[in-house]
């Protein structure tokens, strides 16, 4: 269960007052929360979905030669729900799109130098378009042939292998004289794995495993104490923040790019069009990845 933000309320009670003064309160009271439901909500524009690693994946050199790759899809392969302690919430722990994600990241690797992915996902639609097309030119005696479709040399298989919720749980809290707070914190952790398959032979040339943590924050305060002998001061208030599976999911999609194009670059399967460019670059791949197996943190990681 995600963490919920608590909203600020404060009371000031006096036993003393009327009827008449306690009805003005509360019709001030409701004056205000009126006015306040007549403001418009926080909006934010639209933007591009990018992350730091996008970053990583356009700024790498372009190959020798353009791979050409398909991918027929990126199931949630965990069969989870989304973890709460009050329902049975029947929505998935992460996201159904990760064949989505996974055609993005390659079309970001080097800016959609590197790889030529042919579409697999949409299939039967594509074929029924090419048959109405077909049938249309045949109609109206139109011989223009049609290009034949691309045909991929790998295809790309894996999925969203696992999903561990409260891997970590943290908290602190203290209180004096009716004021306090506290802070709490978890971590949630998503894995994904990805293969290149040759589609001659079937062999798998090369297969990656990317772990991604996922953070959840709550700070809150409140105050409880008496202002004067009948009255009493009730003041509370938080945020709290919480990253989302989806954005989680796709960073460790592209992280599983970037190391396939690592790894297949040190084994062979392509190079760098620059290999001076590309034996710098695998160098800082292998010297991160030592960093990472040698002192694991939160974040996204490489098995």
């Amino acid at each position: 269960m995600k963490l919920a933000p608590h909203w600020a309320s404060a009371a000031c009670w006096s036993t003393g007052r009327t009827a008449v003064q306690r009805l003005a309160l509360a019709a001030l009271v409701s004056s205000g929360l009126a006015g306040c439901a007549g403001q418009p909500l926080l909006v934010t524009p639209p933007t591009l979905a990018v992350t730091p690693i996008s970053q990583d994946l356009e700024s790498l050199p372009p190959p020798r030669s353009e791979f050409v790759v398909a991918v027929y899809g990126f199931k949630d392969l965990t069969g989870q729900r989304k973890p709460s302690d009050t329902i049975a919430d029947l929505s998935t722990a992460v996201t159904q799109g990760g064949g989505a994600l996974l055609v993005d990241a390659l079309m970001r690797v080097a800016k959609g130098k590197w790889f030529r992915v042919a579409e697999r996902e949409g299939l039967p639609n594509l074929l029924q378009e090419r048959q109405l097309i077909r049938a249309t030119r045949a109609e109206y005696k139109d011989e223009t042939p049609m290009a034949p479709l691309l045909f991929a040399g790998a295809m790309l298989e894996g999925g969203i292998i696992s999903y561990d919720a409260n891997t970590s749980t943290s908290g602190f809290g203290a209180r004096f004289l009716g004021i306090g707070g506290n802070a709490d914190a978890r971590i949630d952790e998503v894995t994904v794995n990805l293969r290149l398959v040759s589609v001659q032979t079937g062999q798998v040339m090369r297969s990656v495993t990317i772990r991604k943590s996922v953070a959840s924050t709550r700070l809150q305060g409140n105050v409880y104490r008496y202002t004067s002998e009948n009255r009493i001061l009730e003041l509370e208030g938080g945020v709290s923040q919480n990253e989302p599976m989806q954005f989680a999911v796709r960073q460790a999609i592209q992280k599983a790019v970037y190391a396939l194009v690592m790894e297949g670059a040190e084994t062979g399967l392509w190079e760098f069009a620059d290999p001076v460019q590309g034996h710098m670059l695998l160098q800082e791949y292998k010297v991160s990845m030592l960093a990472t197996q040698a002192a694991p943190r939160p974040g996204v990681s490489t098995k």
